[in-house]
């Protein structure tokens, strides 16, 4: 082999394992990799349906139910337009709260309702994620209003 075809093939083994990592990266990024959704945006089939994702929005007033097993929730979170059903089993923060801020990590399951693996509480009542604002402001844009504080998916007239 000339010393010019070994040079040609070294730069296309370098290459095809540059590429081999790059896809085993992107690959394993795609499995971690969990996308925000609000409500509306849900129930709206936007969110992907099999796999993880994460949802926020406000925890509807009055919405909040505890099972017998002590660790088992039931409550709905809005964006101010619709509502969502969440179910988690597990120790809910100390900053969860009816009204207040919250996103929920998991799955939607085929009976409609979140089925979530984690729950985060917000940390200050002054403070809102930036793409939830702007979710909160697209959703809302010619829709009636849910009022948070009234009960379980209550629409104000």
């Amino acid at each position: 082999m000339k010393p010019r075809h070994k040079k040609f093939t070294y730069i296309i083994l370098a290459l095809l394992a540059l590429s081999a990592a790059v896809g085993l990266v992107l690959y394993a990024l795609s499995n971690n990799i969990s996308l925000y959704f609000t409500p509306t945006q849900v129930l709206n089939k936007e969110a992907p349906q099999g796999r993880s994702f994460r949802m926020g929005g406000l925890v509807v007033a009055n919405s909040l139910k505890r099972q017998e097993d002590g660790l088992t929730v039931h409550f709905n979170v809005t964006d101010t337009v619709k509502s969502m059903p969440v179910v988690y089993k597990g120790f809910l923060p100390d900053l969860f709260k009816e009204g207040k801020g919250v996103v929920v990590h998991g799955k939607l399951e085929t009976d409609g309702v979140f089925r979530a693996d984690e729950v985060l509480a917000k940390h200050d009542e002054n403070y809102i994620a930036p793409e939830a604002a702007y979710a909160i402001k697209q959703a809302t844009k010619g829709q009636p209003k849910v009022n948070p504080t009234l009960s379980p998916g209550g629409v104000t007239p």
